[in-house]
């Protein structure tokens, strides 16, 4: 048997840096956390400890604070393209550079005053290639979303263990995870501007997800994530692909006659776990190929 190096990387994992743009009396805040892989020229360091192309990952940590720093934080798309680049053409030995941000919001209820909005996190993915081919993917997660009716769930497979009855109206509730997978920008800095305004694009889909949550009369779960992922590629042509995870945040009705109560769809005991999961991708069949985009 042989055994042999297979795939690898290496980074500094969850960089919190919060930068704060101070413009007279009016500040801005943005607030992320950024993490870094890099791979490429590294069996040396794994099979002989020769740790000479391993640029450390504290290192690493510091170009994200000096780069907040020198060239601010306005997109956390171009941000990621920014460090992916830096990290490709200063280091001969890596080939290849993926950068995960979320972003944490905040509300301004003053000058320089903020309030942290709620749980739903901003979230990018960048890989970069010695060739110059990028490959960015926006997105969210903890969007949570409730409909208090149009929802059903009947007609399903059934088996000796099914206990679940069939539902004409429910509530339907999840947190939203959505990545979208943007056509460019592909190779070099000028495709860049397919993407025109990543501000503008991740504004434009997260509406599209919130109005087919909201105006679908959903069958299945499954329904209305194939109509949340179709709003968005039908709305914006800058993307190519939807990937979406829903759980299924159940609710149930309490039962209210020990009490001499009635229930009409008022009280409802809300279920952490366990839940369904629902996951699924819509894309555009005349999409360019993912390659790492997702991974």
């Amino acid at each position: 048997m042989a055994v042999v190096l297979g795939p690898n990387r290496y980074g500094k994992a969850e960089t919190r840096v919060v930068r704060v743009a101070r413009e007279g009396e009016v500040h801005h805040l943005k607030d992320c956390t950024v993490s870094i892989a890099l791979s490429g020229a590294m069996e040396a360091v794994h099979l002989a400890g020769d740790n000479a192309a391993v640029l450390p990952t504290d290192s690493q940590k510091n170009t994200v604070y000096a780069f907040a720093r020198e060239h601010g934080i306005g997109e956390i798309e171009e941000f990621a393209l920014l460090l992916a680049r830096h990290f490709v053409d200063s280091q001969q030995a890596v080939h290849h550079a993926r950068v995960a941000i979320d972003e944490h919001a905040w509300v301004r209820r003053g000058p320089h005053s903020f309030v942290r909005d709620g749980t739903e996190v901003r979230t990018c993915l960048v890989h970069h290639d010695r060739d110059g081919t990028s490959s960015v993917v926006s997105g969210l997660r903890d969007l949570v979303l409730l409909n208090s009716t149009g929802s059903e769930f009947h007609g399903f497979a059934t088996d000796r263990y099914t206990t679940l009855a069939p539902a004409t109206d429910r509530v339907l509730a999840t947190a939203v995870t959505a990545g979208w997978r943007h056509a460019g920008p592909g190779t070099g800095s000028s495709a860049d501007s397919y993407a025109s305004s990543y501000a503008d694009s991740y504004t434009g889909a997260r509406e599209c997800l919130l109005e087919a949550f909201a105006g679908t009369h959903s069958l299945s779960l499954q329904q209305t994530l194939y109509a949340m992922g179709r709003r968005v590629l039908e709305r914006r042509p800058e993307l190519c692909e939807v990937r979406l995870a829903l759980p299924n945040r159940h609710h149930f009705l309490v039962d209210l006659a020990p009490f001499g109560l009635d229930n009409p769809g008022e009280v409802y005991y809300a279920a952490d776990r366990p839940y369904g999961l629902i996951e699924g991708t819509v894309l555009d069949d005349a999409a360019p190929p993912a390659g790492p985009a997702w991974d």
